[in-house]
C-alpha cells in the first residue's frame, strides 16, 4: 500500500500531516496537480466502497456512448381510431427509458393530446420498453395514467403554468384547468399473446439533453443512475470503460456491480477516482464543456453540495462528486479545483467505516486544508437555471 507522500513546496508543506489528523492514518485520500504531480498519496491504492462516486465512471460510459446532446425518446401513440375526441382504443406509451420522466412532463403531454382532440380513451395506458415515471420503474404505466387523469400534484401544474408563462412560443393549451384524459381502462379482448393492434405516433417526447439530465441526476446523486446505466450497457460495459482508461497498473482497483453505488461489491481506490475524473473531464473537452457541465459546483448548485465548502472564500471553486452509503460505513468525496499556479488540482477523499456525518466533516476540513495551500480561484461557471421541463422537446407526429 502507498504511503503518505508529499509534494516539496513551502505551500503544501503539512499536507500529508493534515490528511492524517483531520482524516485519519488510514483513509484513503488522493491530490493531483494538473501536471500530474502527486501531491499527496496515502491509502492511495486501496479500493474501498466509493458509494456513488461509481455514478461518475457511469456519466463517462454514457457520454462516450450517446455524446452529450442526446435525448431519450418516449412516444405517444393511438392503437385505434380517433374521433369526437375520443380514441376508442389503447394509448401506448414507448419509453428508451428516459430516467427524467415526470409530472410535469406528462402534464405537457397531456396538454398536447389535448390539443389534437383527445380526450377519452376506451382501453387504457399501455407501456411498451422500459418506462420509468417520476424515479421510479413504472412498467404497466399505472403510475403514469394516474398523473395524465388529473392526478398530477397542483406544483407540478403550476410550473408548467409558469413555463407556459415565460415562453409564449410554448405549444400547447395554457388553460387554467389541469389538463386530463378520461381512460375506460377497458381490457383489450385480444388473445393471451396475440400482437397488439398496430399504433400510430401522436406526440413524441424528447428529453433535455444527456448532459444536462446527468448533471441534474448527479447533482442531487439520484439513484435513478442505477437503470440508467443499462444504457451505457449495464454494470460490466461501465466497468470496462472505467479500467480502459486507466493505466494498467490501477485497473483491478475498480469493481463495479452496479453503476450508482448500491452494489455492495463496488470498489475504487482514491488514485483510481481521481485518473477517472480526469478521463472524464477529457471526454467533456472533446465537446468544448468543463466538469461543471457535468458535476455539481459546491456552494452553487443545488444538491448535494450546495451547503458544502460554500463559505465566502470557498464558494464555486469546488466541483465534485459525493458518495454516501451509512449500511456500508461509506462516504467520499472526489472533485478539482482551479488554481493559478498548477492548473487544476484534483483530489479524492475515500472515507470507510466512519459514521457519515462525521466523515463529512473531516472531508471538508480537509479540503479547506487544500485550499488554503493552493492559489486556488473560482469556476468561471454560469447554472442553467431553467427547469428540467423547460429543457425537454415535445414533437407531434408530422
Amino acid at each position: 500500500m502507498l504511503g503518505a507522500t508529499v509534494a516539496t513546496g513551502a505551500e503544501l508543506s503539512g499536507l500529508g500531516s493534515a490528511a492524517r489528523s483531520l482524516l485519519g492514518a488510514t483513509q484513503g485520500v488522493y491530490v493531483e496537480a494538473g501536471d500530474g504531480t502527486v501531491l499527496l498519496a496515502q491509502a492511495a491504492d486501496l479500493p474501498v466502497h466509493p458509494a456513488s462516486v461509481s455514478k461518475v465512471p457511469t456519466t463517462l460510459a454514457l457520454l462516450r456512448k450517446f455524446g452529450p446532446e442526446h435525448r431519450f425518446v418516449t412516444s405517444f401513440e393511438a392503437s385505434g381510431r380517433l374521433h369526437d375526441g375520443t380514441l376508442d382504443g389503447d394509448l401506448v406509451v414507448a419509453s428508451e427509458g428516459d430516467p427524467y420522466f415526470v409530472d410535469e412532463n406528462a402534464l405537457l403531454v397531456v396538454e398536447r393530446l389535448n390539443a389534437l382532440g383527445v380526450q377519452r380513451v376506451t382501453g387504457t395506458l399501455r407501456a411498451r420498453g422500459s418506462l420509468t415515471f417520476d424515479w421510479q420503474s413504472d412498467p404497466d404505466a399505472g403510475r403514469l395514467r394516474q398523473a395524465m387523469s388529473g392526478m398530477a400534484p397542483a406544483a407540478a401544474w403550476a410550473a408548467v403554468r409558469e413555463l407556459h408563462d415565460a415562453d409564449a412560443a410554448t405549444s400547447g393549451s395554457s388553460s387554467v384547468t389541469l389538463p386530463t384524459i378520461q381512460f375506460a381502462n377497458r381490457i383489450s379482448d385480444a388473445a393471451p399473446g396475440a400482437a397488439p393492434p398496430v399504433a400510430r405516433i401522436l406526440i413524441v417526447h424528447q428529453s433535455q439533453p444527456l448532459l444536462a439530465l446527468a448533471k441534474s441526476l448527479n447533482d442531487y446523486s439520484n439513484n435513478i443512475f442505477k437503470p440508467l446505466a443499462d444504457a451505457a450497457g449495464g454494470a460490466s460495459a461501465v466497468e470496462r470503460v472505467a479500467r480502459s482508461v486507466l493505466p494498467a497498473e490501477m485497473r483491478s482497483e475498480v469493481t463495479l456491480g452496479d453503476g450508482a453505488g448500491t452494489d455492495p461489491g463496488n470498489r475504487l481506490s482514491p488514485r483510481a477516482a481521481v485518473k477517472l475524473l480526469r478521463a472524464l473531464e477529457q471526454e467533456l473537452a472533446l465537446t468544448g464543456h468543463r466538469l461543471y457541465d457535468i458535476l455539481p459546483v459546491a456552494g452553487v448548485d443545488a444538491g448535494t453540495l450546495h451547503d458544502r465548502l460554500n463559505a465566502s472564500d470557498e464558494v464555486g471553486r469546488v466541483v465534485g462528486k459525493t458518495g454516501t452509503f451509512g449500511d456500508y460505513g461509506a462516504s467520499a468525496l472526489i472533485g478539482a479545483i482551479p488554481t493559478s499556479d498548477r492548473g487544476v488540482v484534483y483530489f479524492a477523499i475515500l472515507n470507510h467505516g466512519i459514521a457519515v456525518p462525521d466523515a463529512r466533516r473531516r472531508q471538508d476540513r480537509f479540503v479547506r486544508a487544500l485550499l488554503q495551500r493552493l492559489h486556488s480561484h473560482s469556476w468561471e461557471y454560469r447554472p442553467d437555471t431553467r427547469t428540467a421541463v423547460a429543457r425537454a422537446q415535445l414533437l407531434s407526429a408530422p
